[in-house]
């Protein structure tokens, strides 16, 4: 991975200056990011799918999996019988598939990369990647259907239209080239809503995305992404302040399980010595007397 695209802030203020770069969009005239992030509480994580962790031969058990979790569940589920709405409902609810789960919100993204206390000891991650620059790369059948709808991420309408099938989004890789594309799921419940989600899929399910990443870096096809490392000193005061922005599992997880987390973090013993804070306190002018 080149070191330019790995940083680690030092400071609160400097992780959110590097979370929100390039967040202006001149066409627009708006600060409208285009980068998806993902968060993680260890930076030592690949950015594999649910799928590549089962092991094995794991590939050759995607459509086993897809097949009877469509047997199995009931069809009220889906819209419709579409491939990518199953694969959604089934990720969404813990299937092994090859897709990722990203958020449009860095401050959800950094929920995910504070919110397991017991991983306090390392430094975690969010990754951040512009999809609409991994979009551009992408066949020029798909980049099409975009371009039709003059829209940046990919629906799972879209999907159906370029690639019905995984055997056709398969067919997409080549000795060449492996895409990477990001697709809106439909809104299943308050859950993703809540995390602003969507997911990624890769046209090669043996191929993590952050080895992509390094791959295409290489070959200079694709320069806004960044692994950026949240330093384990830096945990506390995050998730103190994502606490008191209502970044929480109590609103991320809608429900009595979501508020049970919540309930049990936040009344988890702390550092055992108090975090000193990253940035320094604003200084204030006292008022003066009349």
């Amino acid at each position: 991975m080149g070191a330019r695209n790995e940083v680690t802030p030092q400071t609160w203020t400097e992780l959110i200056e590097v979370l929100f770069e390039h967040s202006w969009n001149e066409d627009l005239r708006r600060y409208r990011s285009r980068d998806a992030f993902r968060g993680m509480s260890d930076a030592n994580y690949q950015l594999s799918s649910s799928l590549m962790r089962l092991g094995g031969e794991y590939w050759k058990l995607e459509k086993h999996l897809v097949r009877n979790f469509k047997k199995y569940a009931h069809r009220s589920i889906v819209e419709r019988d579409s491939t990518w709405h199953w694969l959604s409902v089934a990720q969404h609810h813990g299937l092994p598939t090859r897709l990722l789960d990203w958020t449009y919100s860095p401050f959800v993204a950094l929920h995910f990369a504070t919110e397991d206390l017991d991983k306090y000891d390392r430094d975690g991650v969010v990754w951040k990647v512009n999809y609409s620059d991994a979009h551009d790369l992408v066949p020029q059948g798909m980049l099409q259907l975009l371009q039709d709808e003059g829209a940046a991420i990919f629906t799972v309408e879209m999907l159906d239209q370029g690639a019905p099938t995984l055997r056709d989004l398969d067919k997409m890789s080549s000795k060449k080239a492996d895409y990477l594309m990001f697709f809106e799921p439909p809104s299943i419940d308050d859950r993703i809503i809540n995390q602003f989600g969507y997911f990624s899929v890769m046209t090669n399910p043996m191929l993590a995305v952050d080895t992509w990443l390094h791959q295409v870096n290489v070959g200079r096809r694709l320069q806004r992404w960044n692994k950026v490392i949240i330093r384990k000193e830096l945990k506390w005061e995050i998730r103190d302040k994502l606490d008191q922005m209502n970044i929480s599992e109590r609103v991320l997880f809608p429900g009595l399980d979501g508020l049970t987390a919540w309930l049990k973090r936040n009344y988890s013993p702390g550092p055992p010595v108090p975090a000193k804070p990253s940035t320094p306190a604003a200084r204030v002018t006292p008022a003066t007397s009349r």
